[in-house]
Formats: C-alpha cells, sequence, structure tokens
C-alpha cells in the first residue's frame, strides 16, 4: 500500500512507477544517492544523554528542485542503521500514519514544519510494546519518506562538542556548512549592515552580528525557534518531546512522536506517556523548554570557541523578546482586536482552563460575538452556547463579565462584524488533527482500508475554512478518546 501527498521534486511527480515502492522503501537506491544516518546526541528530559543518532532514520540522499532548493529525503523506518543500539530501526503503520498526517496538517495550518512525501507499507509485522508495560504485540510495519531542506539539529553539533578537543573542528565544520547551505544570507552579511546590539541592564555591552557569522546564526535559529513555538502555541499544539535532539537549526516541527492538540484547554497537558511525572515537556512549558535548549545549543558553539559568551546571552534574549512579540501578536489576531491586552487574555485563559473549554472551538466560536454593548446580558452567552458546556451560575457570570469586557475592546477597534469576522476565521482553525482522529483513521488502515486517512488528509489541507459536510471533523473528542493509547502515547510512538 502506497500513500503519497505532494510532488517534490518533478521526477517523482508520477506515484505510479512500478519502481517507487521499492525507492521509498529502501529496497532499491536512487541513482547517485550516498544514504545515511545522523549522528546526534541530545538532552532528553534534561539530562545529557549521550550519542543517539538516527535510530530508525535513513537519509536517501539530497536533491535540488527547479527553484535550487536543497530538500533531504529521509526514509523512517527502513531498518537498522549503525545507531539504532538495541533496537531494530523499524517502525509500526500506527506511528508512521500520525507523522504523514500532522507533518502536512501542520503545514496547512502555517507552521514550519518538516513534511511527508509518501507512506509505503511493508507487509511485514512488527513487535511492539506500546506502553512498555511487558504487553508486546505485533503491528504492521510502515515506511515514512520524510522531506526538509535539513534534518540537522541541535544535537548534531553537542555530539562532537561533548567529544572534547579532538571534535571540536567538526563543529567548526558543521556549522560553516549550515550557514553556506541554508543560512546563505549570513554568509553575505555586509559590514554596512550594522547589526549591532546593546545587551544587559545598561546597555553597555555591545553584541555585533556583522562580525561573526556564528553570532548572527545562532541568533537566528534563537528567533525562528521563537516564533515556531509562539506558533504552536497559537493553534494548541504539544510537541510532547521537547528532547535537544528534537530541534531543528531551521526552526522547523521536526519528530513527531507522542504529541496532541489541545482539546479541553489544560496549560499541564501533556501526550507523553513517560513525561507524566514531571510533565516537563507540557503544553505551558514550551517556551521555557525551548529557550533552555537555546541555551544548551549556544553553549556548544561557546565550547567550540565560535562564539562569546555575551553573544550566546544576547541569543538568548532575542529568543525571549521574540516569543513574547510574535505571541502576543497571535493571540490579538485570534481575538480580533488591533492590540493586545494583558489583562483581558489573561481572564480569559484562565477562565479556559477553569471549566475546561475546547481550545479550538472557542476560538473559532468567538468570531461571532457582536461588537454591540447593548445585548442584553442574558445573551451574551448565546454565540458560546455550543462551547461553554455544563458550566452553573458562577461561571455563566464569569465568562457573562469576560464578553462584556472582550465587547468593549471590540467596540474600540471599530472594526466591523463582518470584516472582523473574516480576519479572525483566518487564524483560528475549524480543524486540527486531534489524537481521536488519527487513531479512527489507524484502525481502519490496520484492516487495511485508507480511505479515512485520505479523507482526513483533505480535510487538513484546508483547516481555515468550513467545508460543508465535514463537520464531524471539527467534534469534541467521545468518551474512548481519553483513553492510553489515544489522547497519550510513549516515546517510541
Amino acid at each position: 500500500m502506497i500513500i503519497c501527498h505532494f510532488d517534490l521534486p518533478r521526477c517523482f511527480s508520477r506515484f505510479e512507477r512500478p519502481d517507487f515502492p521499492l525507492k521509498f522503501s529502501g529496497a532499491s537506491p536512487l541513482a547517485g544517492a550516498v544514504p545515511y544516518a545522523q549522528c546526534y546526541g541530545g538532552h532528553q528530559f534534561g539530562t545529557w544523554a549521550g550519542q543517539l543518532g538516527d535510530g530508525r532514520a535513513i537519509t536517501l540522499g539530497e536533491i535540488l528542485n527547479s527553484k535550487s532548493e536543497r530538500w533531504e529525503l529521509q526514509l523512517k523506518g527502513a531498518g537498522k542503521t549503525p545507531y539504532s543500539r538495541f533496537a531494530d530501526g523499524l517502525a509500526v503503520l500506527r506511528s508512521s500514519i500520525r507523522e504523514f498526517l500532522c507533518s502536512e496538517a501542520m503545514y496547512f495550518l502555517g507552521i514550519p514544519t518538516t513534511r511527508a512525501l509518501c507512506l509505503v507499507t511493508t507487509g511485514k509485522l512488527v513487535t511492539r510494546d506500546m506502553f512498555y508495560d511487558g504487553n508486546p504485540k505485533e503491528e504492521p510495519g510502515a515506511i515514512v519518506c520524510r522531506v526538509a531542506q535539513s534534518f540537522l539539529r541541535f544535537g548534531s553539533f553537542q555530539i562532537h562538542a561533548s567529544k572534547g578537543e579532538e571534535d571540536l573542528g567538526i563543529v567548526c565544520s558543521l556549522a560553516d556548512y549550515a550557514i553556506r547551505h541554508h543560512f546563505p544570507h549570513i554568509e553575505n552579511i555586509s559590514k554596512s549592515e550594522t547589526l549591532s546590539f546593546s545587551t544587559g541592564d545598561n546597555g553597555q555591552s555591545v553584541v555585533d552580528l556583522t562580525s561573526n557569522k556564528c553570532a548572527a546564526w545562532i541568533v537566528e535559529i534563537a528567533e525562528r525557534t521563537a516564533s515556531l513555538v509562539a506558533r504552536w502555541q497559537g493553534v494548541g499544539f504539544t510537541h510532547g518531546v521537547l528532547n535537544t535532539d528534537n530541534m531543528s537549526i531551521l526552526g522547523l516541527t521536526i519528530d513527531y512522536g507522542p504529541f496532541g492538540f489541545l482539546d479541553a484547554f489544560d496549560p499541564s497537558y501533556t501526550p507523553n506517556t513517560t513525561d507524566l511525572p514531571g510533565r516537563r515537556y507540557c503544553f505551558a512549558n514550551q517556551p521555557d523548554i525551548c529557550s533552555w535548549n537555546i541555551t544548551q545549543f549556544a553553549s556548544t558553539l561557546m565550547a567550540a570557541h565560535l562564539i562569546s559568551d555575551k553573544e550566546a546571552s544576547y541569543a538568548v534574549e532575542r529568543y525571549g523578546t521574540k516569543f513574547m512579540d510574535e505571541y502576543q501578536a497571535i493571540i490579538t489576531q485570534k481575538l480580533g482586536l488591533q492590540k493586545y491586552n494583558k489583562q483581558l487574555v489573561n481572564k480569559l485563559l484562565n477562565n479556559l482552563a477553569v471549566d475546561k473549554v475546547d481550545y479550538t472551538n472557542f476560538f473559532r466560536s468567538l468570531s461571532n460575538i457582536k461588537a454591540d454593548p447593548g445585548i442584553p446580558e442574558g445573551e451574551l452567552l448565546v454565540p458560546l452556547k455550543a462551547v461553554l458546556l455544563d458550566i452553573g451560575k458562577e461561571r455563566k457570570e464569569a465568562w457573562a463579565s469576560w464578553v462584556q469586557s472582550y465587547i468593549q475592546e471590540l467596540v474600540a477597534s471599530g472594526i466591523s462584524d463582518e470584516e472582523r469576522k473574516a480576519s479572525m476565521d483566518l487564524v483560528n482553525p475549524k480543524y486540527v488533527l486531534r489524537n481521536y482522529l488519527c487513531q479512527s483513521a489507524i484502525d481502519a488502515a490496520e484492516i487495511g482500508d485508507f480511505g479515512e486517512v485520505r479523507r482526513l488528509l483533505k480535510v487538513m489541507e484546508r483547516p481555515y475554512d468550513e467545508q460543508p459536510g465535514m463537520e464531524k471533523y471539527a467534534r469534541l473528542p467521545p468518551a474512548w478518546a481519553y483513553r492510553p493509547g489515544v489522547c497519550m502515547l510513549s516515546c517510541s510512538s
């Protein structure tokens, strides 16, 4: 069975070619390609884990498309690599479908991500212990071909810095390679651009990004990462495994294991069963964890004498500033306002958490509120009736108070209801890839029916459109959606 999506490049657009499944299962090499697996290390759950590497991912090679863009084609689940350690390097259909669907869903939400080119079933069974509870079972195997302009991670640099002086030259060479091929504008920074910035509380220290391309590089990586995390928070996406080996230098969402979109709003939500004790990677912690990861990456570059401590501190500072700027802008757009209102946002997030309101459906419904301060108090919550479920009198009063404050802000903005609704619906998706939707598609695929996978993919290609007839894909999760293995998975899933 083969599922394909976009054509990259044109030479692979004819997916019906008889040799396609051989090429994209790793059974037959691509002409001129030199397959390899990456070696990298990483901090996992805050602790240095040493050498990791692509245990079940094999890069087929890199290609240049008609726009001279560099793309890396990587198979996930094709078998053992030099870094598989005790594992088999294979992947099951369950996790392959999740990565295939979510990477595409994120792309159409407008969030930077690796993408999925195709999914090939292997016809073989793979043994997995999903919950690490001593009850393994056989599952159908599959291989995803995922693509990105680079799969280099923070951990690709960390592993060499960890080995001491003898490998620091590799860090430098790898940094030069990354800048030359993926950040060419930094290679060509001119002194005339005057990229100098004051740092610290007194503003007396200066970081000049024109004098050190690696300093400019780490700052851009920090800003790309901050922008990415702000967009995650905007749509309620929780990555689940934000180890440094899962952090892309290009600011892409990478490695879809246990992920989840918020259903009932819960800042402490984590989709990762391994993360339950401390919830290190829960939704609310993502901004701070990624700042910590930037700090680890900056330390690696400092160890290789590529940046100074001031330049490292500035990169982390830029991460924080960029995140707050972008997150506040996103929330302001989601609310349909012209300027950020901290008090209004804080009260809203508190209300959402107290009443466990569905995050996606709430913001989609919010555009139906009219900027009319004369609405009777008993009618204030009518536009939100479908999302404010089973709340008592006290909570209704709290929400009515918030809606009144919100309407005041809407009136002050001076934007018509029609114009505001149109702009809000462009940033508040109606459809996100909820875990239970994934599971329904997986259940059907495991008995040979891939129709739901294809339908779900089509719905997720237009997340901001109403799509008449597809409303069931925007429904609240059913009761079975909260069982382990659906709403939460292990790191290996």
